[in-house]
């Protein structure tokens, strides 16, 4: 006797079910791996295996952060330069998608532009830095533009790329039925580049911090770079190793927000 075929409710639980497992089985994976690091790390510092000096341990690490919170001054620092990865990144956002719309409705500005951006784009960020700080001074101004040079010209491309790659046959259809370029802009080009739009998004996050460090390293007498290099000009590497851990948490965490938003928002669309 054949048995039942399962309904197409019940095998998509299932695979939601599988889903889950795997997703639990990958986190308890991540965070096992994470803890023997810290585990070894550790060991091999109270061992004298490496010099924690130079190399620090978790430990130690873990009560300069307790001790900088108490007196406050590292969730300032911590303020600091999350205010000025999220001003960057929201400029960079913004000014992509003015300047990408702009040339997707210019064939000509974008053809004369396109290499340029490239170029750009291929240009070492922390070049530039020094020249931000002679024209600009030193200060937050300067260093949110340093966040923005590095993750605008890439995100222009990216959205421009998205512009172009819609379907055709679309575009040809809102054209035939005596739509605009503005209609075919609006109901179908930037509908269906908001999958682009948000995976580079997720990725100017990053690059944002990124260039916000690079500018709190030359240009900064707050925020979590210039912690670093005051900590490694005055030989307080514990204080150079809890920063970078620090920026590991908020760089994961900013990527996760992006991340759920992007769910988000492909959840209500549909996509």
């Amino acid at each position: 006797m054949n048995s039942p075929i399962s309904s197409p409710d019940t095998r998509q639980e299932e695979f939601l079910k599988k889903h889950r497992r795997n997703h639990r089985v990958i986190c308890i994976w991540r965070f096992f791996l994470l803890v023997l690091f810290l585990g070894i790390w550790e060991l091999c510092a109270q061992k004298g295996v490496i010099d924690s000096f130079f190399f620090s341990s978790p430990s130690m690490v873990f009560t300069l952060f307790l001790d900088k919170m108490k007196d406050g001054t590292l969730l300032h620092h911590i303020a600091v330069t999350i205010y000025e990865t999220m001003i960057s990144f929201l400029l960079v956002f913004l000014l992509s998608l003015i300047c990408a719309t702009l040339l997707w409705f210019s064939s000509g500005i974008s053809s004369v532009l396109e290499p340029w951006l490239v170029v750009l784009n291929s240009l070492p960020k922390s070049a530039l830095a020094p020249l931000f700080i002679v024209w600009l001074g030193t200060g937050q101004k300067t260093i949110i533009i340093a966040g923005i040079s590095v993750a605008i010209f890439g995100s222009i491309i990216s959205f421009y790329s998205g512009f172009q790659n819609c379907d055709p046959e679309k575009i040809t259809m809102i054209y035939t039925l005596g739509g605009t370029r503005r209609d075919v802009f609006q109901r179908i080009v930037l509908p269906s580049s908001i999958p682009v739009l948000l995976s580079t998004t997720k990725v100017n996050i990053g690059l944002a911090l990124v260039g916000v460090i690079i500018g709190e390293f030359l240009a900064a007498k707050q925020g979590l770079g210039y912690l670093i290099i005051y900590g490694s000009q005055v030989f307080q590497l514990n204080l150079v190793i809890m920063s970078i851990v620090i920026l590991c948490i908020i760089a994961m965490v900013l990527y996760k927000s992006i991340q759920l938003i992007e769910h988000s928002i492909k959840k209500k669309m549909g996509i």
